[in-house]
């Protein structure tokens, strides 16, 4: 029997007239995927985006959406409340709600402490939106974040808690990791001692389908450094926050 013979390997470089002539999300991809990164929903992928391509990518979305419209077996030509749909929801997809995956972190003036100040401070709540990943229903929440600062710590605008929080939150994701993912990015640039953060959200994908349980809510938190170790300053930051009424 004769020998078969191997196959070529697979190219892993394109070059950029290559590129070019490929959809503009498998452009972003494949970069991505050069680079060994990952691009879940809740990643920020900003740095693979080039200048003028989510406008490309807008389009392509809307193309896509159309398919699905098209799937549903609705008459988008004949139905003038959905003769524009697709193009809705896809500026509303890469502009806003998911905006977090493409837009690169917001600018954040830091200050150094230079009173060394140490106390608990509470920032919240903030409102903040997002989508769960599973059925990319929507999200409304919100955010208490406890700072114990140290000599050490850059300190940032009150508004720009909530800028990042939105910047984090624009995302299609779950609760959780998301909380966990707001942590890390202020642990990382403010350095306090200590880190608490608690978040409250109605999840649409219990309250539109599913169950549709409409009083059900979600409560989470993440405690870091002094937070988790303090049971006092734990409890101090809790009785603090002003959570929502039954």
């Amino acid at each position: 029997m004769p020998k078969k013979a191997a196959e070529a390997p697979a190219r892993i470089f394109r070059s950029e007239e290559e590129l070019a002539a490929l959809p503009v999300s498998e452009r972003i991809r494949y970069r991505i995927v050069s680079a060994d990164r990952r691009y879940h929903a809740n990643d920020n992928i900003a740095a693979f985006v080039r200048e003028g391509e989510l406008a490309e990518l807008k389009a392509e979305v809307q193309a896509k959406l159309q398919e699905v419209l098209r799937a549903l077996v609705i008459d988008t030509d004949g139905d003038h409340n959905t003769n524009e749909t697709a193009k809705r929801v896809a500026k509303m997809y890469i502009d806003e709600v998911f905006g977090g995956r493409y837009r690169p972190m917001p600018a954040v003036t830091e200050f150094p402490n230079v009173e060394r100040l140490n106390e608990l401070m509470i920032v919240g709540p903030i409102t903040v939106r997002s989508a769960c990943s599973h059925h990319m229903c929507p999200i409304f929440g919100k955010v208490w974040i406890g700072i114990l600062p140290n000599e050490h710590s850059n300190l940032i605008g009150l508004s720009k808690y909530a800028r990042i929080a939105d910047w984090i939150m624009s995302r299609p994701q779950i609760q959780e990791e998301a909380v966990t993912m707001l942590a890390n990015e202020l642990q990382d640039r403010v350095r306090p001692d200590g880190l608490a953060i608690v978040m409250e959200a109605d999840h649409f994908c219990m309250h539109w389908r599913g169950v549709k349980d409409t009083d059900s809510a979600m409560v989470n938190s993440v405690m870091r450094g002094a937070f988790l170790k303090d049971a006092n300053l734990r409890r101090e930051f809790l009785s603090l926050l002003p959570r929502k009424q039954g």
